[in-house]
Parts: C-alpha cells; structure tokens; sequence
C-alpha cells in the first residue's frame, strides 16, 4: 500500500466523520434519540482513530536507533490496535449502554421530528463517499485477492481499519434509521433502544476483527507468498547452488527482514562468497523492493541437508 494512498482513504474518512458527529450530535440535542447519541459517540470515535492512525504513519517514519535498530515501522500496527481498543471501548460499549438505559426508561421523539431522519439520510451520504475513497484506494493495492482476503493479509493496517470503520458505519446508520423511524412511527421509545443496541453490537464485532488481525501483524508476520517465492528465486543464481532454507519477517507494512541460509560450493573460496553474498542480495532488492534488511549465511550441503525422495 503507498503512503499517499492510505492517507487520502483517512484524510476523507476524518472529514466525513467531523461533519456527521457535529450533525449527529445536534440531532440528539433536539430530540433526545439514543440512536443519535450512539452514531455520534461512534462518529466521534471514528475521528479519533483516523487521527491515531495519521500519528501512527507519521512515527513509523523515524530513522532506526541504537535501542530500535530495525526503526518504527510497526508503529503503524501498534495505533492499529489502539484504533480497535478505542472502537470497543468508546464506541460499541458506550452505545450498548446507552441502549440498556434507553430500554428502561423508552421515551419516544416529540420534538424536532424529521431532525434525526434527515441527519442520518445526510451521513449516509458523506459516509458513503468516504467508503467510496477507500474502495478505491484499496483496489488499486487489492489484485486479485477478495474482501477476505484483503483485510487478513494486508500488511499495511490503514486501509483495512478504513474500511471496516467506514463499512461500520453505514450499517450503523442504517440501524439507527431503522430504530428512528420505528419510533417515529409507533411512539414506543424502545424501538430507538433497539437500534442503539444493534450498533454497539456491530461495533464491538468489527473491534474483535480488527484487533485480532492487529495482534496478527505486531506479532510479526512473514512475507507473502508470491514475495517469499520471488525471493527464493532471486537468491539462486552465480554463485548460490541452492536455499537451505529462509525464514521473512514484517518490520513495518512496507520493510521487510530476509534470513537465510544459502548454498554454496565447497571449493569457493572467502572473496568468491562474499562477491556471490552481494550480488544475491542486489538480485533479492531488484526482485522484491521492501525486502531492505537482509541476512545471508553461507553454507555447504551435506548428505543430512539433502531432502530425501
């Protein structure tokens, strides 16, 4: 994923999610609606952690120190998790709250009665075009992997988080039209507590999703598939006989640490391997771009080493 793509997705995501909180919150001012209080508590969350990740993807860039010597590039996973935790706890659980005391005390929409269904109607749209920006965005790094896919085995979290929040959100908004309007037609307040309680529902869903996928990529995880294939052949060629085996890691969305293993001749000599060590890694670099830190140990195969039929 490009940098400039995955803050275009957030910069809309940020500006979408201002406009309809300050909405959001309006509608609830005038008309008491659970629903409108929890889409704003959640729109509101949804700002904070489009802001979290913008810090994220600014921190990662620092250069390595002595105590971080393979540099920040997983800061970007750390604000990811926080981006889960903050979606758990202040969106999902807040509106699950805000339902139960609504469920308890069910006063209808007297006042301001078409406010709520004409800011809902008005965030759909604007929540719309910022998952439009983020479709885009992600197609242009997606290939041909589906949804799934992409969200479990991308490597940079911006445009998953982006996506799932943006995706959250719709649907939320239509919950919450629904509990609107049920009230708005029955008169029983109990339909808005309703609607309050299937966003915060979804919400806590899409922060399990994203936080075990975060927890995923903090952990470390290895190349993909297609990187590690095309690594392994780059490293064959004048000079390696064969990998004995390679083991990749993610430092950050766009870093990648090689360790392997190599074979070479029993009758090279230290200046032949050394020469054959860095035009391996050069062949590597050209092959795969974010494969930056790479580790090559030299070997000879022995009968012990070889695979068996």
């Amino acid at each position: 994923m490009s940098a400039g793509g995955g803050t275009k997705a957030i910069v809309a995501a940020l500006a979408a999610n201002l406009g309809i909180a300050v909405t959001k919150f309006a509608a609830f001012a005038l008309t008491a609606s659970s629903s409108m209080l929890a889409e704003g508590i959640h729109s509101l969350a949804d700002s904070g952690n489009q802001v979290l990740l913008l810090v994220g993807g600014k921190r990662s860039k620092r250069g390595a120190t002595p105590e971080h010597p393979f540099g920040f590039g997983r800061e970007r996973y750390v604000y990811g998790f926080i981006v889960s935790i903050v979606l758990f706890s202040i969106g999902g659980l807040f509106a699950l709250y805000e339902a139960y005391h609504k469920w308890h005390d069910p006063h209808g929409i007297d006042a301001w009665r078409w406010v709520p269904i004409v800011v809902l109607l008005a965030a759909i749209g604007m929540e719309s075009y910022s998952f439009r920006t983020a479709i885009h965005e992600s197609n242009e790094v997606r290939g041909d992997r589906s949804w799934v896919q992409f969200v479990r085995t991308a490597k940079a979290p911006e445009l998953p988080v982006v996506l799932l929040e943006d995706l959250a959100a719709l649907i939320g908004l239509v919950f919450a039209l629904f509990g609107v309007s049920m009230t708005l037609a029955t008169g029983n307040g109990r339909w808005d507590a309703a609607g309050t309680a299937m966003i915060g529902l979804l919400l806590v869903s899409v922060a399990f999703v994203l936080a075990v996928e975060m927890k995923s990529l903090l952990l470390g995880e290895a190349g993909t598939v297609e990187n590690v294939r095309a690594i392994e052949a780059a490293l064959l060629g004048e000079g390696v006989d064969s990998v004995i085996h390679m083991k990749t890691l993610h430092l950050g969305p766009e870093e990648l640490l090689v360790a392997a293993k190599i074979e070479v001749a029993a009758t090279d000599s230290a200046s032949d391997v050394a020469l054959a060590i860095d035009a391996a890694e050069r062949r590597v670099r050209a092959a795969v771009p974010i494969a930056q830190v790479i580790y090559l140990e030299p070997d000879i195969r022995r009968p012990a080493d070889t695979p068996q039929p």
